[in-house]
């Protein structure tokens, strides 16, 4: 499909974010000592949590901003979000001088919605749907002349995200398996574009919690398939409690993408407490879904011998990663 991102898309958003962004490592996750699973697959966790703002956003956030004219970027950002992709647009924002406007639902933990005002940016809440944010910074930009910095459903933002596959199979050239979290599809739109014009052969595999499993049910039904958003509210994981899939993360998906797995509640957590007992990294619940796959999914997955996990955020509320490492 010719409105799909494109390798070279993906280079020149490097380019731009290089500098801003962290080239993030790949941590081998330690082998089980249990000789029954001694012999899984290697696993390399791709640790987004050590950005700038702890989340992978900042690539596509700044990519999109950074890509502006002038004119507009002197006229302010608004964007709507629940907190990783609101700190982005923030941290790209004072980064470039210029203003940001943040729409986040009311239950955003506050953690997340304190480093946003830390940042500069001006933050204005709204029912936690996909309707009222969308609406709610579409009238903002209208009345205000701000550019729109969608979280994801927007082919900047997604060539943005793309960098982190990119660096995957430069740092992993024999990598077989990508697991990456779905929420609203930019992260696994822009990685597995990467993935796939560089090493076709790797297999890319979405994740998410069993209890926002939208973009599951969409590959099924071969259309975007939205869910609730009292239903996608269940999850611990509020990083992926978007109720749909965006139309273009969504052409990638169909395009690109070659499986979905979900994880449980009891997986997500058991996978935070892990990476950080073992691994030494910080996984906020949406960030833990991709290692919870590999860790408790493997039968699931595609054959391969070197897996790449993405851990995409590491902005846990302290009261909830405390009650999740007892």
């Amino acid at each position: 499909m010719s409105d799909l991102v494109s390798l070279p898309e993906i280079e020149r958003a490097a380019e731009r974010i290089a500098g801003v962004a962290v080239r993030t490592p790949l941590v081998p996750f330690p082998r089980d000592p249990d000789p029954a699973t001694a012999q899984q697959p290697a696993l390399l966790v791709k640790a987004e949590s050590l950005q700038p703002i702890g989340a992978f956003k900042v690539r596509g956030a700044y990519a999109a901003i950074a890509s502006l004219p002038e004119a507009e970027r002197a006229a302010g950002v608004v964007t709507h979000s629940s907190g990783n992709h609101a700190q982005a647009v923030a941290y790209a924002a004072r980064a470039l001088g210029i203003k940001a406007v943040l729409v986040m639902p009311h239950t955003t933990p506050g953690v997340k919605v304190e480093r946003c005002i830390a940042l500069g940016a001006e933050v204005v809440y709204v029912e936690p749907t996909a309707r009222a944010r969308a609406e709610t910074a579409g009238k903002l930009a209208s009345a205000h002349g701000f550019t729109m910095i969608p979280p994801y459903d927007d082919a900047r933002v997604i060539a943005g995200q793309g960098t982190a596959g990119l660096e995957i199979v430069q740092d992993c050239p024999d990598v077989d398996v990508v697991l990456v979290p779905i929420s609203g599809g930019g992260l696994i739109a822009g990685v597995s574009a990467a993935v796939k014009a560089l090493r076709p052969e790797a297999k890319v595999i979405g994740v998410e919690p069993e209890l926002a499993a939208d973009a599951r049910d969409s590959m099924a039904a071969g259309h975007p398939v939205s869910w609730d958003a009292e239903k996608t509210g269940r999850t611990i994981a509020d990083a992926l409690r978007v109720q749909r899939v965006g139309d273009l993360p969504f052409a990638h998906i169909q395009a690109h993408v070659d499986g979905i797995v979900t994880v449980t509640e009891d997986e997500i957590r058991r996978a935070m407490r892990r990476l950080a007992r073992e691994a030494r990294l910080i996984a906020e619940p949406g960030g833990a879904v991709a290692t919870a796959a590999a860790l408790y999914h493997g039968a699931e997955l595609p054959a391969g011998g070197t897996r790449v996990s993405i851990l995409s955020g590491g902005n846990v509320d302290p009261a909830l990663f405390l009650d999740v490492l007892k």
